[in-house]
């Protein structure tokens, strides 16, 4: 049996302004459910989390700014760690992420543990 690894699924996706309504809500918790639900019951979610749009921005010269980082109109909206045999499974799991529906990217990276 080959040991499963973990991965961690990056989400963005561009920060809009424009309010969902009552059931765009509902139908987006509901992707989102089934799709974090479907890798939960199958032993391979980890943790998962949303970010918000609310943020400071430390600099390197430690200074602070109150923003978020946006790069190429998209920011880091959320993140999930899963385990999987190789990233090609990992890969398979997160093309079914609702984010894409909406225009958002999930990047797919390994994570190095650390020894400290």
């Amino acid at each position: 049996m080959e040991q499963l690894k973990e991965f961690m699924l990056l989400f963005r996706s561009e920060p809009s302004h424009e309010v969902p309504t009552q059931e765009q809500l509902i139908q987006m918790q509901k992707q989102w459910g089934d799709f974090i639900g479907s890798i939960a019951m199958q032993g391979k979610l980890v943790s998962t989390h949303q970010l918000g749009f609310d943020g400071k921005l430390i600099t390197p010269d430690q200074s602070i700014k109150d923003e978020i980082h946006i790069c190429k109109s998209q920011t880091m909206s959320g993140n999930m760690i899963l385990k999987a045999t190789t990233i090609e499974n990992a890969l398979q799991l997160a093309k079914k992420c609702p984010i894409l529906l909406t225009g958002g990217t999930v990047e797919v990276r390994n994570i190095i543990p650390m020894n400290i």
